[in-house]
């Protein structure tokens, strides 16, 4: 089963969505604004994806610069809290495919997992 963390918001996310159907996969979608991965879902997807929490934040958003998230001295469970508590921090879209993820940025990068 293939599961995208979605927001139907952003751009890339659709694509990568789109990609996934063209390619006649019906993903399991979750909208992850809305449902939250708790922390050790979170960990376990940087496991999958091979990133740091640093590498996984949205760096633009509001609430990175509200929480100062550019100290270098957080660590990263306490950059998965901050993302737990602000999901808009999750860079997307993830699609993950058992023990594999990949973001979706650019959403070719996915087709590597498929």
């Amino acid at each position: 089963m293939i599961t995208i963390y979605h927001n139907p918001r952003c751009s890339k996310s659709r694509q990568t969505l789109q990609l996934l159907v063209d390619k006649g996969i019906e993903p399991d979608i979750i909208l992850y604004l809305e449902t939250p991965p708790d922390k050790a879902t979170l960990t376990t997807l940087l496991g999958k994806l091979g990133l740091s929490a640093r590498q996984l934040l949205r760096k633009g958003e509001a609430a990175y610069k509200e929480n100062t998230l550019k100290n270098p001295d957080l660590s990263d469970e306490q950059l998965i809290d901050f993302m737990v508590k602000h999901p808009k921090l999750i860079e997307r879209p993830i699609v993950i495919n058992g023990e594999k993820a990949a973001l979706g940025r650019p959403p070719e990068a996915v087709l590597e997992i498929l």
